[in-house]
């Protein structure tokens, strides 16, 4: 990943209600979630939630397709992973213990 995709990435999520939202499509998964079901599970109103989402698409961190009158949203997998490791590049520069808790988280949850 480029540096500036890494900003725009980390600036789109620098924001409690896009966070909220990019949190909440990564625990629904590759499905994804309507529009309407993420405005209540995260009590957004919807010019809110349209524009966090917008910025969050911008920023490659969700997706989204219609499924008949919906539009279902999901996280950006790749660019999630893309991000993770840009961040994760020159980790603990080869002191492991320092990075020893994410390797655990990861394989914990992957």
């Amino acid at each position: 990943m480029e540096t500036p995709n890494a900003v725009a990435a980390l600036s789109a999520l620098a924001h409690p209600g896009r966070l909220e939202v990019f949190r909440l499509l990564v625990r629904a998964g590759p499905e994804g979630m309507a529009a309407g079901d993420i405005a209540r599970a995260t009590g957004s109103l919807a010019n809110t939630l349209s524009t966090n989402l917008n910025l969050l698409a911008g920023a490659g961190l969700v997706t989204s397709r219609r499924e008949g009158r919906s539009i279902i949203y999901a996280a950006g997998y790749d660019r999630m992973s893309e991000l993770l490791a840009f961040l994760m590049e020159d980790c603990c520069s080869g002191n492991r213990e320092i990075c020893a808790p994410l390797a655990a988280i990861a394989a914990a949850c992957c």
